[in-house]
């Protein structure tokens, strides 16, 4: 009877999970708290329930995750799925991305369109808009740019430490990077708190600070998704030969690496080029 059940497969069939559930109802009440707030219908703590039971289930769901990792249910197979599954995901964050280029694009190289008036106004018929200082890209930005470039080299040195089993190595990795990205939340913010030029009333400042403020929630997340990962190598999770979660948060970094550089060439130096500098 028990030869009956075995396993004869590389694949892993789940348990019945409550977190999908409870993930979906959790995100539907932050939505909704979210939603309500911005129409002052609610104050902003409407959305704490959903928050919290977001980030509840992420956590649990990502337990249950590794100690299935650790009873080794992931396989090859099942390891080379997960790797699809975040390669997807980076993907839809690249168009996530494309949206705030395309805005800021559209609003740029066509600022002059004599035929929208109201562009015209918004803009002064060139770009920069008129009256917008703008940071100098070679100060601040240059400085954010090489400690997030830094920072992707010392991920892949905790990498190829993780492979040759080197765990000292792995956990300075680890911790340089965790480092550098909070400095480079810290300088963000600190532009941020200095710029000339608000978020609202302003066409040059919406796209800026929706493209630039979007990569910089993602840089926070993947300087904890790299924290979670630090804990965990401390702990005496990742082998050479299973480390997807490791193999997870590199890429995201990686990825976040990429779009700072896009976002440096095209918004701060091109996009600012001929304007007042602060």
């Amino acid at each position: 009877m028990a030869e009956s059940h075995a396993q004869n497969h590389d694949y892993h069939l789940v348990d019945p999970s409550p977190w999908p559930f409870i993930g979906s109802v959790s995100a539907l009440a932050l939505a909704i708290g979210a939603v309500t707030a911005m129409h002052e219908m609610t104050s902003y703590l409407s959305m704490l329930p959903g928050l919290i039971g977001v980030i509840y289930t992420m956590y649990a769901w990502w337990v249950d995750v590794i100690k299935e990792a650790n009873s080794g249910h992931h396989t090859r197979v099942v390891q080379l799925h997960l790797r699809y599954g975040m390669i997807l995901f980076i993907a839809s964050e690249v168009m996530f991305f494309v949206a705030w280029f395309w805005a800021f694009f559209d609003a740029s190289l066509f600022a002059g369109e004599v035929q929208q008036v109201a562009r015209v106004e918004h803009t002064g018929g060139h770009w920069p808009p008129t009256g917008i200082e703008v940071f100098d890209p070679w100060h601040l930005p240059l400085l954010n740019t090489l400690i997030l470039l830094t920072s992707g080299t010392t991920v892949t040195w905790a990498h190829h430490a993780l492979l040759h089993n080197d765990r000292e190595g792995l956990k300075w990795g680890l911790v340089l990077t965790v480092l550098l990205g909070a400095l480079f939340t810290a300088v963000q913010a600190y532009e941020y708190v200095h710029a000339a030029f608000g978020f609202s009333g302003n066409i040059y400042g919406a796209t800026f600070f929706m493209a630039t403020g979007f990569h910089g929630f993602h840089v926070l997340v993947g300087t904890i998704f790299l924290m979670v990962c630090l804990l965990r190598a401390i702990k005496g999770d990742f082998t050479p030969e299973q480390h997807f979660g490791f193999e997870a948060a590199a890429w995201y970094w990686h990825f976040v690496d990429v779009v700072w550089l896009f976002l440096f060439f095209c918004i701060y130096i091109w996009g600012s080029a001929g304007a007042v500098v602060h």
